[in-house]
Order: structure tokens, then C-alpha cells, then sequence
């Protein structure tokens, strides 16, 4: 699929919040509230970019901090593809643009993976990402999050 990914802005909110809110990790972890909080907060620091369709709808997006894993390492917060577009390498082409980024200067990136998403984890580690640890109950009680790592 021909995509653009760029800064997101504040018109991208809604449809990040929904791409968000419609997967498995938006409807653990977030109301709507606190997703359209978290993602007000991200877009206005510059670390969500947005991936428009070439009419400008957003399909999904990707948000990463340069420095938030152990206050040195680049870390890719969230991913998230509206439900419409997923399957469709929208979410591929996301975390690659995000490691794009990263590895311009930096040479690894970590992102945490739930154990009630294992498809995804399996995508991660088609694109190179290893298991380095687990989290028991990080974000909450009963779920196991796994610590993974790419190397440039």
C-alpha cells in the first residue's frame, strides 16, 4: 500500500485514538479518554508521525522517544493500524520508518510486546527484534510483557 508517514498533527488525533482504542492493546490498556490524552500529549512533542493514504487519511501511526528506554536507548512506544488497514504492510512500514529514524543515530531500539498479542510479537521477530526479557505484570496484573531489542 502507498503510504506517506509524516509528524502527526492535531487533525490525525481522532484517527490515531481510533486506529488505538480498535486494537487489542487500546481496549486493555486505554479509554478513550486517556488515549486521546497520552496521543494530544505525544503529537505535541513531536514524537508520533502519522501514515496518510495519498487522499491524506490517517491509516495508523507510530510513536517512539529517543531516549526513554533506561534514559539512553531510542523506544518505540506504540504502534498502532486502523482496523480497515491492517494487513496491508501499513504497520511494517510504520516500525521501519521509525527504525530509519533510530538508527540514523543510535544502534539499538527496545519496545515491550504483551502476551496476549503474540501475532505481533511474531511480526517484531520476523523484522529482526529479539526477546531480551520479560515483565510480569507491568501494566497490569496477570499479562507478562516482553522486553525486545533490535540491533542496527
Amino acid at each position: 500500500m502507498n503510504i506517506t508517514i509524516q509528524k502527526a498533527k492535531i487533525e490525525h488525533l481522532s484517527a490515531c485514538v481510533d486506529a488505538l482504542l480498535n486494537s487489542e492493546l487500546g481496549r486493555q490498556y486505554f479509554t478513550q479518554q486517556g488515549a486521546t490524552r497520552e496521543l494530544t500529549s505525544g503529537i505535541s512533542k513531536e514524537e508520533v508521525y502519522a501514515a496518510l493514504s495519498e487522499d491524506g487519511n490517517c491509516l495508523g501511526f507510530v510513536w517512539g522517544r529517543l531516549d526513554a528506554a533506561f534514559h539512553i536507548y531510542p523506544y518505540m512506544h506504540l504502534v498502532a493500524v486502523r482496523a480497515e488497514y491492517r494487513g496491508k504492510g501499513v504497520g511494517k512500514q510504520l516500525i521501519e520508518f521509525c527504525e530509519n529514524v533510530v538508527f540514523a543515530s543510535d544502534s539499538k531500539v527496545f519496545l515491550v510486546v504483551a502476551d496476549f498479542s503474540l501475532q505481533t510479537k511474531k511480526l517484531y521477530e520476523k523484522l529482526g527484534y529479539t526477546q531480551v526479557g520479560e515483565l510480569p505484570d507491568l501494566y497490569s496484573p496477570g499479562v507478562t510483557e516482553y522486553l525486545m531489542m533490535k540491533n542496527k
